[in-house]
């Protein structure tokens, strides 16, 4: 995915968290490689990790550009520490069983696929052209999730007890998906960003059409942990930092 060249209005914080999510969601889901309950969800599943990957990258390489201080993909992904990575904490989540990664994947996809669907009009043109690519990408993402709830919600009684706890298990991190900061108020002024709380109507009314198709119930609104776009994560995530990171510290500057 080659970026065009891009506008100075443009943050390189910005485009680093949305790479941030991307890239610790694949990294995640990946642990399903090997493990899934058949043998095509293992391949469907490689897939998007490879997608998400792809917009993992492209994103954080334009963020070392418009930084400025010589930071390309892999310095940003492999030799940060935990609390400069700035993702919602609901990507890094344990993967549970398979209804909660599925759950995972229904909430986040579908807020990337309204995200891309938005930024793809951003006045940064290398967002745009990823934006614009991205979102054909997260609507196949938010379509196998869905397939799945509905599979697994409308199932057998075992089936449908995990996806409702699934459900109700990662709602509350949901929400900080759609919390403004600073940043995200300074991009949607300037038109490079969006202002995420103005996605929150429409994936609410998908999410809700999903889980009534699989005679699912809409969690209460409450409890709204929230800290990852500040750096603050959850135990989980401090594991799945050093597996990823392992090999590139371990050698530094190694090729294939």
């Amino acid at each position: 995915m080659t970026a065009p060249r891009t506008t100075p209005a443009t943050a390189p914080a910005y485009p680093l968290r949305l790479g941030d999510d991307a890239l610790i969601a694949a990294q995640r889901l990946l642990q399903w490689c090997a493990r899934a309950p058949q043998l095509e969800e293992d391949v469907a599943l490689a897939n998007i990790c490879l997608d998400l990957l792809g917009q993992a990258r492209a994103l954080l390489t334009h963020a070392g550009e418009l930084e400025g201080r010589g930071r390309n993909e892999d310095t940003l992904a492999f030799l940060r520490t935990e609390q400069e990575f700035t993702h919602v904490q609901l990507v890094e989540l344990d993967n549970g069983d398979f209804a909660v990664s599925m759950a995972k994947l229904l909430f986040f996809t579908t807020y990337q696929e309204l995200l891309y669907g938005r930024l793809a009009a951003s006045t940064d043109p290398a967002l745009a052209a990823l934006a614009a690519k991205a979102v054909k990408e997260s609507a196949y993402h938010t379509g196998h999730a869905a397939a799945w709830t509905v599979r697994l919600g409308d199932g057998t009684e075992e089936s449908h007890h995990r996806m409702q706890h699934a459900v109700d298990t990662i709602w509350p991190y949901t929400h900080a998906l759609f919390t403004p900061d600073a940043l995200d108020r300074a991009a949607a002024a300037n038109g490079t960003g969006i202002d995420p709380a103005t996605l929150r109507p429409l994936w609410h009314e998908r999410i809700t059409r999903t889980l009534k198709e699989a005679t699912l119930t809409v969690p209460d609104d409450g409890w709204a942990p929230g800290g990852g776009r500040q750096g603050i994560h959850t135990e989980a995530f401090g594991y799945l930092l050093t597996e990823m990171q392992a090999l590139h510290r371990a050698h530094p500057g190694a090729r294939w």
